[in-house]
């Protein structure tokens, strides 16, 4: 859910940037239902997008739907309890917020699930993802939209999944391209995501300040 009011200055920046995109790992149907039209939007870590009005799905994505569907049901029969299995249709996340002692028996699942299945683990803020086996991330998809710019590019990201992106913001920066990485702090945010900042703002709410600040 967004911090009241961000909707807004989400439309009125959108407005005034060569292109306002968020890049997440939730799928577009949980975008779509959560943001103001008009943005760029990519899912799953760039396994879908939306841009200009216009859908495009990776290639290689449908077919790992099956496979993704199959692990989501054996996770829920031989998870331990507890723990909660979010399917995101093209990936899955394994969450262990609510019970941080099961750790380490998740991470063993995870690889478990993994291995037969050819799903790929990734850790993520209190949780394990499996992806498919696609050389996409959230650096991929950076990269791809900034390409058909020349102008400034900024990320905001706040776990270990942004890490693609500022990788990605580094290497247009040793290209001469002026980049600038956010990212919002809490109590939860890895010591790796935070030491890659120029910047850190406190939570949602700081975001939507330094958004509303760009459109002074």
């Amino acid at each position: 859910m967004l911090v009241e009011g961000a909707a807004d200055v989400l439309v009125q920046l959108s407005s005034v940037v060569e292109e306002l995109a968020v890049i997440s790992g939730r799928p577009l149907a949980y975008l779509d239902a959560r943001l103001p039209p008009g943005l760029t939007m990519v899912g799953l870590y760039g396994l879908e997008t939306v841009r200009g009005g216009e859908r495009v799905d990776h290639p290689d994505a449908p077919q790992w739907r099956a496979v993704v569907a199959e692990v989501v049901a054996l996770a829920e029969r031989t998870g331990p309890e507890g723990l909660h299995v979010e399917s995101k249709d093209l990936s899955l996340t394994l969450h262990y917020r609510q019970h941080p002692e099961l750790a380490e028996r998740v991470g063993r699942l995870a690889q478990e699930l993994a291995e037969p299945s050819g799903l790929r683990v990734h850790p993520a803020k209190m949780s394990l993802e499996l992806h498919p086996p696609i050389d996409e991330d959230k650096g991929t998809a950076l990269t791809r939209l900034a390409a058909d710019h020349d102008g400034p590019v900024m990320f905001l990201g706040d776990d270990v999944g942004d890490l693609t992106a500022f990788d990605a913001l580094d290497r247009l920066a040793a290209r001469g391209r002026q980049v600038l990485r956010v990212v919002a702090g809490s109590d939860e945010t890895d010591p790796r995501v935070r030491d890659r900042a120029d910047l850190v703002v406190d939570g949602p709410s700081g975001v939507l300040d330094l958004l509303a600040s760009l459109l002074d």
